[in-house]
């Protein structure tokens, strides 16, 4: 996996986390999803990577 991918992977799966938590904690439902849609995007280029890392070895 390359680094870069890594980190911005590892940003959007944190960032997304937190949207989400604090969306769901003051309420805010918009806040929430696209929380959750950052760290899905986060995931796919995670699992993109590892996919990619797979196909080397």
């Amino acid at each position: 996996m390359s680094a870069s991918e890594k980190a911005k992977a590892k940003t959007e799966q944190t960032v997304g986390k937190v949207e989400k938590e604090v969306g769901r904690a003051i309420g805010n439902e918009r806040l929430a999803a696209e929380g959750e849609s950052k760290e899905a995007k986060g995931d796919l280029r995670s699992a993109k990577e590892k996919g990619k890392d797979a196909l080397k070895n």
